[in-house]
């Protein structure tokens, strides 16, 4: 924001892109098909290596909900936007991504960066200020750019802004002090140059996008990711929102030898009533590592997560490096899960 110098438009990204040909025509292109006045584009980008070849696929990505932080900060993931081969235009989207935000140049003036956030919190409090002073936030209907996520090997922040360092002020003491910050304007929002706006109210902004931080609850429709907003919310939704603690409980030799030795990740998902998909949290990383070295031969994966609906049964569904999609596993869930 430092370098703006009263351009037409704000571009932010973190240094570690990749970019479609055309992209910044495409840009503009996309923020013209909003037929907004202050549109804002923005997504968590598909993931790309270096030194790979771009993925080819062009499936564009969205920002959904994720989970709250034990302070009751909102994170969020990237999944592909649902029946993304027919859109015509940006989809509307509830959340802001700090690595990229394509915004009219008003954007800096208006919605300057709070200079004592530090990291965690620093994209939902920008989509809120965003909001209230009258700026729509878009996913872009095709892929622009991709990212690298993991970083392997690189020196974070986080690694040399340590006591040893001698540095002002060690990461975590910036962190925590980011973090009550955040959780002060989440559970108090007031207007101000790093508050909320006037245009729109805080209220409007939780509305909009299915979320109530008070209670820590979400609409079903902002769980599953649809555009925003829900077009019938019911009256009260909180009520009817639960938490669900569920234990899935697996034999080892329900699972084909693929899953153990060649193993790319499981799908974890629950189900209503009648096989709708209400949560989805997949086992990867280092979760799936820690179970594929154990030796017990009963296997327990535990999703914690809120809904309106019941889950009825859970599905496994491993996934093989060669030979992709193996035999899924399904079974009942016990009442005595829910609470």
């Amino acid at each position: 924001m430092g370098l703006w110098q009263g351009e037409d438009h704000y571009l932010q990204i973190d240094s570690h892109h990749r970019f479609a040909a055309g992209w910044d025509a495409k840009l503009l292109a996309n923020a013209a098909l909003t037929a907004c006045p202050k549109p804002i584009l923005t997504t968590y980008c598909p993931q790309y290596t270096p030194g790979r070849e771009i993925p080819l696929s062009p499936a564009p990505t969205q920002m959904t909900f994720d989970a709250f932080t034990e302070d009751g900060i909102v994170i969020f993931k990237p999944t592909i936007i649902p029946n993304w081969t027919h859109l015509t235009r940006p989809v509307r989207a509830r959340f802001i991504s700090g690595h990229f935000l394509f915004a009219p140049g008003s954007f800096v003036e208006e919605v300057p960066y709070n200079p004592d956030l530090y990291f965690i919190g620093e994209e939902i409090t920008l989509a809120i200020r965003a909001y209230t002073h009258g700026y729509d936030l878009f996913h872009p209907s095709e892929s622009l750019l991709w990212h690298e996520y993991s970083r392997a090997g690189r020196r974070k922040h986080w690694d040399d802004h340590i006591e040893t360092e001698r540095v002002e002020l060690p990461w975590h003491r910036r962190d925590s002090q980011s973090r009550e910050e955040v959780r002060r304007f989440l559970n108090d929002p007031q207007l101000g140059r790093y508050g909320c706006g006037s245009i729109r109210s805080f209220a409007e902004y939780t509305d909009y996008a299915g979320i109530n931080f008070r209670d820590r609850k979400i609409q079903d429709y902002t769980w599953r990711g649809e555009e925003p907003p829900d077009p019938h919310p019911p009256v009260n939704w909180e009520d009817g929102v639960h938490l669900w603690d569920i234990l899935i409980e697996l034999k080892r030799r329900q699972l084909p030898d693929a899953a153990w030795m060649d193993a790319h990740f499981w799908y974890v998902g629950l189900h209503d009533a009648s096989g709708r998909e209400i949560y989805r949290h997949d086992l990867s990383g280092e979760e799936l590592d820690r179970l594929l070295r154990g030796n017990a031969e009963n296997l327990l994966i535990r999703r914690r997560f809120q809904s309106g609906l019941s889950p009825k049964t859970w599905t496994v569904w491993p996934v093989s490096q060669q030979q992709g999609w193996l035999d899924k596993i399904t079974g009942p869930v016990p009442s005595t899960y829910t609470r």
